[in-house]
């Protein structure tokens, strides 16, 4: 089982904690990652994008000359696709792009995801994540001291609002919760911050 070092908001080490091999210590398969976070960014596709075709422009409703002896090609309207301000031929139209992923994919390509977090050694785990007032030098302080990079995850197991507005305004850094973790956020970000407490409710999440 994996061993990693625990440390305070400081900086400071304050002690071990085991992690669970089933979760922590896989070996990452790199396809499934790959598969989930192509789902989650196809699920945050809106799909609103649309093309108007011939029917939809307006003007076009009679033959703009006779099909005989002018001397231009025949046409039929002068809103269809070739014409200026004419239809668009086989454009996007709205559609969803969402779709699911199966349960065990969803669960291996999570643990792969914290698994590579262990063997890169870009998950640290703090003992306790908390602010006494609403102050971002505060959290800007304890990832300095930390030694995170400027692409930080701070994963936290409940909701914390004066960890959360804290960090709202730091360039790069994101605050999510245990049950609304994802594969993309935890490979987006280099520093993976996560608290004992959360590390115990991921274990007893994905056991």
């Amino acid at each position: 089982m994996p061993n990693i070092t625990v440390f305070d908001m400081a900086g400071k080490n304050v002690g071990e904690v085991t992690l669970s091999d089933a979760i922590f210590g896989i070996t990452p398969n790199q396809p499934v990652m790959h598969a989930a976070v192509v789902n989650y960014l196809a699920n945050q596709r809106q799909g609103t994008q649309s093309t108007l075709t011939r029917t939809e422009v307006s003007g076009g409703g009679r033959k703009p000359w006779r099909q005989k002896g002018t001397g231009h090609a025949r046409q039929g309207s002068i809103r269809a696709p070739q014409w200026r301000h004419g239809g668009i031929a086989l454009g996007p139209k709205p559609r969803d792009y969402s779709y699911s992923l199966n349960k065990k994919v969803k669960r291996l390509a999570m643990k792969s995801a914290l698994s590579s977090k262990v063997l890169t050694n870009n998950m640290i785990v703090v003992d306790k994540i908390e602010v006494a007032e609403f102050k971002t030098k505060t959290v800007v302080n304890m990832l300095n001291a930390l030694g995170a990079a400027k692409k930080a995850l701070i994963v936290l197991p409940e909701v914390d609002e004066k960890i959360i507005k804290s960090a709202n305004n730091i360039p790069g850094v994101k605050t999510t919760l245990v049950n609304t973790l994802n594969v993309y956020d935890i490979l987006n970000y280099d520093s993976f911050i996560v608290s004992q407490d959360a590390v115990a409710k991921i274990e007893e999440v994905y056991a």
